[in-house]
């Protein structure tokens, strides 16, 4: 009897103890994690298998209808013809071309008149200078007749201003001795020579530098020349002078003027007061070259 007794109070306690740590275990935290998953992946599976029918669902309740099929496409045996290919071309720019300057023809140049081998003046008369140191008054009387103005040698140098420069008038005393260089007694260079032949309404023009060709074309035209030498076309030396004022010119001894009126290959007529003699060509363009090839031309 005690055993069997037992039995049931035994059982019995098991139930009780068993339903004291149900609670416990329901309510722990890992029971809770555990629960909150299962949940979860039910409703995954519940959410992807709903998905999968909705198709077949839609399909089922559709009667199979022509106008249904139709909209179904069937592929179809016959190939669809190939696309034509596209490219993209990147046009390019077609290339200006370059404008042709054609050069502008070079000129010919004009060759120059060619110049008799000789030539000679005629009809002009040289006279000896009045006074020591007026040679140059006595050389642009001599050229003014030729041209037709007949002149006094004193009128003329009367009117040459006095100057301690020879670029602007007269230097020094007419009656003086010659030889000798700016600022004693000395002369007068082409500039105011050719102002006064001017006052007297001739066509007179002073150059300096001037060439031997040039020399030549005037005589050749008929046109004597006024030229600056030394001496009677002897040789020189030029002297640098620094007049009043700071302004600086060639002076040489022995300052003298001349007409040169023919020349040939190799000499030139020189018309030197009364007297007229030859001189060969080099020892003349010395002689003119000392005092800078200054000269008095007829200009139309």
């Amino acid at each position: 009897m005690s055993s069997t007794a037992n039995q049931p109070e035994q059982a019995g306690d098991k139930f009780s103890s068993l339903s004291q740590k149900i609670p416990s275990i329901f309510f722990s935290v890992p029971f809770l994690i555990a629960l909150n998953l299962l949940t979860l992946g039910g409703f995954i599976t519940y959410v992807i298998l709903n998905h999968q029918q909705e198709p077949s669902q839609v399909l089922a309740a559709v009667p199979h209808t022509s106008s249904v099929l139709n909209t179904r496409k069937i592929p179809s045996l016959t190939p669809e013809p190939s696309r034509t290919p596209f490219y993209f071309t990147i046009p390019t720019s077609t290339p200006t071309a370059s404008p042709t300057f054609n050069p502008s023809p070079t000129p010919t140049p004009t060759a120059a008149p060619t110049l008799p081998a000789r030539a000679n003046i005629t009809g002009i008369v040289g006279h000896r200078q009045s006074m020591p140191l007026s040679c140059e008054a006595r050389s642009a009387v001599d050229w003014a007749a030729y041209f037709g103005k007949s002149i006094n040698e004193y009128t003329f140098f009367n009117g040459i201003p006095l100057h301690g420069n020879p670029d602007k008038g007269f230097v020094g005393n007419v009656y003086g001795s010659w030889g000798q260089i700016p600022p004693n007694a000395y002369g007068v260079h082409a500039k105011p020579i050719a102002q006064r032949l001017r006052e007297f309404g001739l066509q007179a023009k002073h150059v300096r530098d001037m060439t031997w060709r040039e020399l030549k074309t005037e005589i050749a035209a008929g046109r004597p020349v006024i030229v600056w030498v030394v001496g009677h076309v002897g040789q020189g030396t030029p002297v640098s002078y620094t007049a009043s004022g700071g302004a600086v010119t060639t002076v040489a001894k022995f300052e003298h003027t001349v007409v040169a009126i023919g020349y040939t290959e190799d000499k030139i007529v020189i018309l030197d007061g009364a007297k007229t003699y030859t001189k060969y060509k080099g020892e003349f363009l010395k002689s003119w070259g000392v005092l800078e090839n200054q000269a008095v031309i007829w200009i139309d």
